[in-house]
């Protein structure tokens, strides 16, 4: 067995400490102690009668020297080879990053970003074009279309949303005509108040609110139940047993909002009528035959069009941005709530996008 590290001070010889036995971890007994505490002059350290060392007895050896500013002495290939290591790896360690100026780093971010959104994007584009091939395969295949589940998320993106979508809307509805209201007794038009709930609720807030909503209760379910899948791999075990989880997970869900969201959206437009019209009726004196009968009058029919046509475009969008981001879940649980909230930001975001876009359009066309 090795005998335990120590040394022997020779003060004749200029201020030497000559180290013997094993300079390893588990021999180091209280050298580590007993180098703190020495208080003589040091020179040189020899270390030629040294057995074994390790990494351990060495970064003691170096720290010891570079605090007595000592030479180290009689060591051989391998020890000296350990030493240069250890000499080396003892770098002072920046805590704290370098100052960047403001200005770079903020383009740097802003970069990010925008390279961030563009990756996003194109995996969206490329999710979307993977949802359009398992559509037509199905279309080839009409036995593997999911009735069942097709079913089932009917009833989870449109009947278990329509008691608050419809409340939202109501109140939407009466919020618009009360603003409407106020503003327009100024010139003395309240009447005009019908124009304006009419007109905005069937061609734009209806559908908006619409979308806004299913994009924050059933886009987030999308996103959230797939990346569970993904999580637990589910999504895994299906491709295995030969599943296609697009046409499983990602088609049922889409078909639901598309189809959901006309009937959807038309239902919060006419909730929001009967919130206006009532409201209409409380504080203007309008009755309801004549707030319907002039609703009939100045709401032509292209505004109903507009609303039924965005609609299912808004659903296919806030369907696949909510599957695409479930689909994205590698690592960890705390990548579902990650996940769940960049698919709500991604579907309002586009919605609205693609609102200004179908604004545009429409009244180029001469729907205004």
């Amino acid at each position: 067995m090795s005998a335990t590290a120590d040394f022997t001070e020779d003060q004749a010889d200029g201020g030497t400490l000559r180290f013997s036995g094993d300079l390893s971890l588990a021999q180091l007994g209280s050298l580590p102690d007993r180098l703190n505490g020495y208080g003589g002059n040091v020179r040189r350290l020899d270390l030629s009668d040294v057995d074994r060392l390790d990494t351990v007895g060495a970064y003691l050896v170096h720290r010891f020297a570079s605090k007595h500013d000592a030479q180290v002495d009689g060591l051989n290939d391998d020890q000296r080879h350990l030493m240069d290591q250890v000499e080396r790896a003892d770098q002072p360690v920046a805590m704290r990053p370098a100052h960047v100026n403001s200005f770079i780093r903020v383009m740097g971010e802003v970069g990010q970003a925008t390279s961030s959104m563009g990756r996003t994007l194109l995996g969206l584009l490329g999710f979307m074009g993977a949802t359009v091939l398992a559509f037509g395969q199905v279309l080839r295949h009409p036995r593997r279309f999911r009735y069942n589940s097709v079913v089932h998320e009917f009833e989870s993106v449109g009947v278990s949303a329509l008691g608050i979508v419809g409340l939202m809307s109501f109140l939407i509805g009466i919020v618009i005509a009360q603003q409407g209201a106020v503003q327009l007794r100024q010139f003395g038009a309240e009447v005009f108040t019908i124009n304006l709930v009419g007109r905005i609720t069937l061609r734009e807030l209806g559908v908006l609110m619409t979308a806004i909503m299913v994009a924050g209760r059933s886009g987030s379910a999308f996103a959230a139940q797939l990346g569970t899948m993904k999580l637990t791999e589910e999504i895994d075990a299906m491709r295995t047993i030969g599943v296609s989880p697009m046409e499983a997970l990602v088609l049922p869900r889409t078909i639901a909002a598309v189809v959901l969201m006309p009937l959807l959206g038309f239902y919060a437009s006419l909730l929001a009528i009967l919130g206006g019209g009532l409201l209409s009726w409380a504080t203007l004196g309008i009755p309801p035959v004549t707030f319907i009968q002039r609703i009939r009058e100045v709401v032509p029919i292209t505004d109903l069009y507009v609303g039924l046509i965005k609609a299912p475009v808004f659903g296919a969008i806030i369907a696949i941005a909510g599957c695409f981001q479930g689909m994205q879940v590698e690592s960890d649980a705390e990548q579902v709530g990650q996940r769940t909230t960049a698919a709500v930001v991604q579907a309002i975001f586009l919605v609205i996008v693609l609102d200004a876009f179908f604004a545009v359009f429409f009244t180029w066309v001469g729907w205004d």
